[in-house]
């Protein structure tokens, strides 16, 4: 299957636009005449939250979730149908982004078309009714991958959206869908894209919690691990090493746990497997709220830009919004609210980790004193530095032994060394050495 180079994924970016609350229209016209900005920060695509009507039985709040999805070939009118799609990616890709789709392939709203054209394509609860496996999902029924027909629809969907101008899918639970049926909807896309002469397609796959697929396992439901994902896809969410990375963030337990689960990652990945980096989205609260607009979010903002992978930022986060957009009522971005002194930053953070991520592959980590890290990145002829104070602590630390402190800074000022090690600054250093 031809696919997106691993090289390239590990220095890309993602901005996510959840279009319905982007703008004050709320239309992806209106999504549309932002791009340029999002371009000029340095993103390679800009991905879309379900962009397809959304069901009106057991909706959340007042206009519903979009991962409640009533047609998948339809575009919700409230959004501007399709010609309001047709002109986001023709700007898109007049700006060099490319647009990735959500895909929501493990359920349905109740009252979908599919729901009263196939209700045989519907897992049903004790009760022998459609409805979700998983309870807090209370406004969707779940698809039953067994039935191979299904399989056709949804790919046939897929295809639709690829001819459209999609490159590439985002598909939500992924790991709740067989990874047999996104191998074949991959085969058969890729297929198709092949003989248009088309740029290969991203997949890119919302993982799971480790701890809530084994949760489903014991239930008895099929959930797939994040390694046997990449049968399929290229990129994985971070999701099976986030309660490492929350519980860090709580002070619940040290950090070196996540930096481990790092080095698990890439010994028990496929090789050319990728994994997608990111401090919020949709389903995460701010990262300004977590950490303030201070100098812990310039240090963390830079800590996920340079972990390996992919890295996604949602809409906002450039100007470190604290206030956490709701997903199932109309509540409009106020970029007024956000720090516009956060974007300059965020812009030069963003270019200098793309290209020492595209310069530098190979990365190493090291834990100095808790909430102080230390990150490597070294390449051909190429070798880098960041030092991140990501807690705010004050005192002196030492570097670990064959660790230097010296060269160019690129970001930031070096603190003066002496043999007792050098005092911490609160302000992320990036040095070429």
């Amino acid at each position: 299957m031809i696919s997106p180079s691993p090289a390239v994924l590990r220095s890309a970016s993602i901005y996510q636009i959840f279009a319905r609350n982007y703008t004050i229209e709320g239309t992806l016209e209106a999504a549309a005449a932002r791009l340029g900005k999002v371009a000029g920060l340095g993103f390679d695509y800009v991905y879309l939250t379900p962009v397809h009507p959304i069901g009106a039985v057991k909706r959340k709040g007042s206009l519903g979730s979009p991962y409640a999805i009533s047609d998948y070939r339809a575009v919700d009118p409230l959004l501007g149908g399709e010609p309001g799609l047709r002109s986001f990616i023709d700007e898109a890709h007049r700006l060099g982004l490319g647009v990735i789709m959500d895909v929501v392939y493990n359920h349905s709203s109740p009252d979908a078309a599919l729901a009263a054209e196939r209700p045989e394509w519907y897992w049903k609860g004790a009760d022998g009714k459609p409805g979700p496996r998983i309870a807090d999902w209370s406004d969707v029924a779940d698809l039953d991958y067994s039935k191979k027909e299904l399989w056709d629809y949804q790919i046939d969907s897929l295809e639709k959206w690829s001819g459209f101008g999609a490159d590439g899918f985002r598909c939500d639970v992924a790991s709740l869908v067989p990874v047999e049926f996104w191998v074949e909807a991959r085969r058969r896309l890729a297929s198709l894209r092949l003989a248009a002469a088309q740029r290969p397609l991203l997949w890119l796959a919302e993982s799971v919690h480790k701890e809530f697929v084994s949760e489903c396992r014991r239930r008895g439901l099929y959930a797939a691990s994040d390694p046997e994902l990449h049968a399929a896809f290229d990129v994985t969410y971070d999701y099976d090493g986030r309660e490492e990375l929350e519980r860090a963030w709580s002070g619940e337990a040290s950090l070196a746990f996540y930096l481990r689960h790092l080095g698990v990652q890439e010994s028990l990945y496929p090789a050319d497997a990728v994994k997608l980096r990111f401090l919020e989205n949709h389903d995460q609260g701010r990262a300004a709220a977590r950490f303030g607009r201070g100098s812990r979010l310039r240090n963390w903002t830079l800590f996920s830009m340079l972990l390996p992978g992919t890295y996604m930022a949602y809409m906002g986060e450039e100007l470190a919004m604290e206030k956490r957009i709701g997903l199932f009522d109309r509540e409009p971005m106020s970029p007024e609210e956000g720090d516009p002194g956060f974007e300059p930053f965020f812009a030069e953070a963003l270019a200098l980790a793309k290209r020492i991520k595209a310069e530098a592959p190979i990365f190493d980590s090291a834990l100095l004193a808790e909430g102080v890290v230390l990150l490597e990145r070294k390449g051909p002829g190429k070798r880098y530095s960041a030092l991140l104070n990501l807690d705010g602590r004050s005192g002196r630390v030492a570097l670990p032994r064959g660790a230097s402190l010296e060269g160019r800074a690129l970001l930031g000022a070096k603190p003066e060394a002496s043999g007792d090690g050098f005092a911490l600054g609160l302000e992320p250093l990036i040095l070429t050495i």
